[in-house]
């Protein structure tokens, strides 16, 4: 992902979240330099993507979406397969992830790759103040 593609990314953005992350913050995302990003697409149109930050022992999800004419057919599972190879690759010893406490449908994603509840962040979003769910794979080589 680069500057260009934030059009795109927002309009995806703007669908897939009752709060959806600002243009500024996605363009201060995409420039640190533990950020990774990758673009789901077909035919040339963006239909999703994962921004995911590279540390010492993890790979940390910060941002997974996919627009909503296109979900249901795997596109967010191989994003979310992208980073957990990404993470694998550098033999990272986890993945981790904070989600919303009333998006079922992104747990049971993630839970079905193998994620696990691992704590809770009470007030999480400053938003609306909703809590966030800690989830996380450890990964054993």
């Amino acid at each position: 992902m680069d500057p260009t593609d934030i059009n795109e990314v927002m309009a995806i953005e703007r669908t897939a979240y009752r709060y959806p992350w600002s243009e500024k913050f996605f363009l201060q995302e995409i420039g640190v330099q533990c950020a990774r990003s990758v673009l789901a697409e077909i035919n040339g149109k963006i239909v999703g993507y994962v921004l995911y930050w590279v540390l010492p022992d993890e790979v940390d999800i910060h941002n997974i979406a996919v627009h909503r004419e296109f979900r249901c057919v795997g596109i967010g599972r191989r994003l979310l397969d992208h980073a957990v190879r990404a993470a694998r690759e550098r033999d990272s010893l986890r993945v981790t992830l904070e989600v919303r406490k009333s998006n079922s449908v992104a747990q049971k994603l993630y839970l079905s790759q193998g994620f696990v509840f691992t704590g809770e962040r009470r007030g999480y979003y400053s938003d609306d103040g909703e809590d966030a769910l800690l989830m996380s794979l450890n990964l054993n080589f």
